[in-house]
């Protein structure tokens, strides 16, 4: 039996995010034995603004974080994105994470998954252009996150995770 590497990219560094959160339950949903299913969180990776003299696409990376970053994306055969839709778009963290390689992307399965008090469909819609344009394989599941005030406690962290994501449990049954 072959195992599939999986990663899930948490897309967002605020400092009070849920997205860890989110990740954590998605990564816990998709564990099989035949799926390797890792959490790449974009706060701790740390890629300063895309600084490379290069386009990505020449894959000549002169930044010691851009050639590490290329080998952590290479050793993945899919990849989850999850992020906070911001103002119908998707956080620049992630944009950035994404631009700084190209052929690294190429051909490989991507499911987009945006959070949000609307669900993040305007997020999903960007998102899938800026994936096509990477020519990744756009999955037909993308399951969009609706959020509400009553999930969260006073710290702004789920009082629940597991009761807060009930109805997504589906995509993965």
């Amino acid at each position: 039996m072959t195992t599939h590497k999986i990663a899930i990219i948490i897309g967002t560094n605020r400092p009070k995010r849920i997205g860890r959160s989110i990740a954590e339950w998605t990564q816990q949903q998709l564990q099989s034995a035949d799926l390797q299913v890792d959490l790449l969180d974009l706060a701790t990776i740390d890629l300063p603004f895309l600084d490379e003299p290069e386009i990505p696409a020449k894959g000549d990376y002169q930044q010691a974080h851009t050639r590490s970053w290329s080998q952590l994306v290479s050793q993945y055969d899919g990849f989850v994105l999850l992020f906070p839709q911001y103002n119908w778009g998707y956080p620049a963290v992630l944009k950035n994470a994404l631009d700084y390689l190209y052929r690294e992307w190429a051909n490989k399965p991507v499911s987009i998954m945006p959070y949000g008090g609307h669900g993040g469909f305007q997020s999903l819609i960007a998102m899938k252009l800026v994936t096509e344009g990477l020519h990744m394989q756009n999955l037909a599941t993308n399951p969009q996150i609706s959020i509400a005030p009553e999930m969260f406690n006073a710290a702004g962290q789920f009082n629940d995770v597991n009761q807060a994501l009930k109805d997504y449990q589906p995509y993965y049954n």
